[in-house]
């Protein structure tokens, strides 16, 4: 079949980007540490090619940056980056309600609803318990659904992006910390409840207390 050489290789460097995507916000590939196309292929036991363009589109995503002659390096992101993130995704959210919520809701269907509602409670359960591994993807999954409802796919990309770079600051500073029961922010559900009644004050008022939740846990984390 014509083309269907290309198609197999996208599809791997999609499975690898996945992969080592998961790898660095999980804290496996630390902040730092250096890697060559060579020893990612023969890790995962492929060829060069789907490797390094996998490594490309990690780089187009500001998780990882290309070094001369020595491969790459998974980012190294401050403690002003974080402040930056917040920022930024705190904007992007609030503009999202301001200027979509009740058009986009009107036409969600229930399956779409009950599908980001199990996302919530998951990810509610997994922050509650203190199990980072399983909030990471849960929350990663219950943020893309949300916002997928209620804005258009190019702002949920950048919002994705964002969340992934936060979760990648956070997570070994989190580890840190021993036991996480009871610290880690866990109203996904109330959130859901609020934008599934449309109620985009009460969806701004706990993302609102979200943000302030997650700054004044790093703060004290990191002694600013």
């Amino acid at each position: 079949m014509p083309g269907s050489d290309a198609v197999k290789r996208t599809t791997l460097r999609s499975q690898i980007a996945d992969a080592l995507r998961d790898e660095v916000v999980a804290g496996r590939l630390p902040a730092g540490r250096q890697f060559t196309v060579k020893e990612i292929a023969e890790s995962y036991g492929v060829s060069a090619t789907p490797v390094r363009e996998a490594l490309l589109d990690l780089c187009s995503q500001g998780l990882l940056d290309v070094e001369l002659h020595k491969g790459f390096r998974v980012r190294e992101f401050t403690y002003a980056d974080f402040q930056e993130m917040i920022e930024a995704r705190s904007l992007i959210i609030e503009g999202i309600f301001r200027r979509s919520a009740r058009e986009a809701l009107a036409g969600a269907t229930p399956e779409a609803l009950a599908s980001v509602r199990r996302r919530a409670d998951e990810a509610a359960r997994a922050a509650r318990t203190g199990d980072l591994d399983i909030l990471i993807g849960y929350d990663l999954r219950f943020w893309r659904e949300l916002t997928g409802l209620i804005g258009n796919p190019y702002i949920s990309g950048f919002l994705d992006a964002v969340r992934v770079q936060c979760w990648i600051f956070v997570v070994p500073l989190l580890r840190g910390m021993g036991d996480l029961r009871g610290r880690l922010w866990h109203d996904h559900t109330e959130l859901v409840e609020a934008v599934a009644r449309q109620d985009a004050d009460r969806a701004e008022r706990i993302i609102a207390a979200y943000n302030d939740h997650s700054l004044a846990l790093i703060d004290k984390l990191t002694g600013h």
